[in-house]
């Protein structure tokens, strides 16, 4: 549990930084002719020869699961909803990173479909989760000072969610792109809130054990003198 602890706010981090990077460079490396602004990032990765956005996506995963696991062992406000909701995000990204979309213009397998309903369920999750988070934050003496900043990016997720539905459905894919890039940055950003607040308290209370351990002997020699 003590290394739960002292790690996996290092594993989130890490892999939220790695995975931003991933993606960015994983848009440089496919065709020219993939356009960011129209094509999703799925498009993007099944045209990525190097698998470096399908890489990212599954660290991703993983380093969200190792999130949860720091937010539960430090006794965050998540229990019920909110923590299932954050592994069906977790889950769903390895999925969709293992289970590719077709190619752009190409009729959708049932892989594909898989792919489609996973990433669905793991864009809808995370807001959710953060939304149900916010007067749990509130509440919580040591999260408070966070409970705005996930309010604010939640926020900015479901008007995200919003905006990727229209156009994915009457607005006919225009804009798709940009759309989900700016909806999946809410989320990332959320994670990283969460994951960089959960770094600060580990660290905070590590230097307050380690003080206590610290002046033990001080106290303990002290009584001694007074026996």
């Amino acid at each position: 549990m003590t290394a739960v602890k002292r790690l996996s706010p290092w594993i989130a981090c890490a892999s939220i930084l790695f995975s931003v990077v991933a993606v960015v460079a994983g848009q440089l490396g496919p065709d020219p002719y993939l356009d960011p602004m129209n094509v999703t990032i799925s498009e993007y990765a099944v045209s990525d020869r190097g698998g470096v956005t399908e890489v990212a996506m599954a660290v991703l995963g993983i380093g969200s699961l190792a999130l949860l696991a720091g937010l539960r062992s430090v006794g965050a406000p998540i229990k019920g909803a909110p923590q299932w909701l954050l592994m069906v995000w977790s889950g769903a990204l390895v999925v969709a990173a293992l289970v590719p979309t077709t190619p752009i213009g190409q009729d959708l397998d049932l892989a594909a479909q898989i792919h489609r309903y996973v990433s669905v369920a793991a864009f809808v999750s995370l807001p959710a989760a953060g939304a149900l988070m916010v007067p749990r934050l509130a509440s919580d003496a040591s999260w408070k000072p966070v409970a705005r900043a996930v309010e604010w990016v939640a926020l900015a997720g479901g008007f995200g969610l919003l905006a990727i539905t229209y156009v994915a459905m009457p607005g006919e894919r225009v804009m798709i792109g940009l759309v989900e890039r700016l909806l999946l940055g809410a989320e990332v950003a959320l994670l990283a809130v969460l994951a960089g607040w959960l770094v600060r308290l580990t660290w905070q209370r590590s230097a307050a054990r380690a003080a206590m351990a610290a002046n033990f002997p001080t106290y303990h020699r002290f009584i001694a003198s007074r026996s």
